[in-house]
């Protein structure tokens, strides 16, 4: 019956492989039950649909890479929870997890000073070989990894951040309340990436989880650098949220 099912959802004519018409009869499953819920076992599901264990795992595979599904190890695999809405907006990540009712925590994987190289001099607006920050933190939410984020500051600019940082826990909070910087605008970047091996040890994860990267280079009122980052999100359990306004005085036909 299942099977049936299945092939029921696709369009008149189209030849689709098994595995897409199972992910989307589980596609349809996870968006009825309630996050937490098991889903059957692969070979059940084998069974139900006539096909092979490898061909259920690949629908599995990427329903959990698109944070549909989560899979714990020696556990099964369960609907997932609501992906975290991330706004794009000039705002910390604090700031961000704490608007959803979490507790942000981050931990330092890195911070140290490095010798700029070209591009980076350029991003901050110091001479190539001049010492810049780099700062690399897992941020987590609740006490779960959902992104690594490495920045780069300019280490003249802001000398004894280490101190600030571990007190206050916030980097924007340090800029703000130690040096008197705040980011007043920011030129945002998204692509996407695949987990490395050290990626995913360190966000928990498996090796070629989609992530979506986030690139910001800000700038203080003064149009002066303030910070280049580069951020890896969990695809499976972050998502992008931005609002658009048509310019002032602008119209379209469409």
């Amino acid at each position: 019956m299942a099977l049936d099912q299945a092939r029921r959802l696709a369009p008149a004519g189209a030849r689709e492989p098994k595995y897409y018409g199972l992910k989307r009869h589980l596609t349809e499953l996870a968006g009825s039950l309630p996050p937490g819920t098991a889903v059957p076992p692969e070979r059940t599901l084998a069974v139900d649909f006539g096909t092979s264990r490898t061909t259920v795992r690949q629908a599995l595979q990427q329903l959990v890479a698109e944070g549909r599904l989560e899979r714990f190890q020696g556990r099964g695999t369960f609907v997932a929870r609501p992906k975290l809405a991330q706004s794009l907006q000039l705002t910390s990540y604090t700031q961000d997890v704490r608007a959803h009712g979490l507790e942000p925590t981050s931990r330092t994987v890195v911070l140290e000073q490095i010798r700029a190289d070209e591009e980076l001099a350029a991003r901050l607006a110091v001479r190539p070989g001049e010492r810049v920050i780099h700062l690399e933190r897992v941020r987590l939410a609740d006490g779960e990894p959902l992104a690594i984020e490495r920045t780069y500051l300019s280490a003249a600019r802001f000398p004894g951040l280490r101190r600030h940082l571990t007190r206050l826990g916030s980097l924007y909070a340090a800029l703000g309340q130690e040096y008197g910087v705040h980011p007043a605008e920011a030129e945002e970047t998204i692509e996407t990436a695949l987990a490395t091996p050290d990626e995913g040890a360190l966000l928990g994860v498996d090796t070629g989880l989609p992530l979506l990267v986030l690139w910001r280079h800000s700038r203080d009122a003064e149009g002066t650098p303030v910070e280049w980052v580069r951020s890896a999100y969990r695809g499976d359990r972050v998502r992008f949220v931005a609002t658009l306004r048509r310019p002032d005085g602008s119209q379209g036909s469409g």
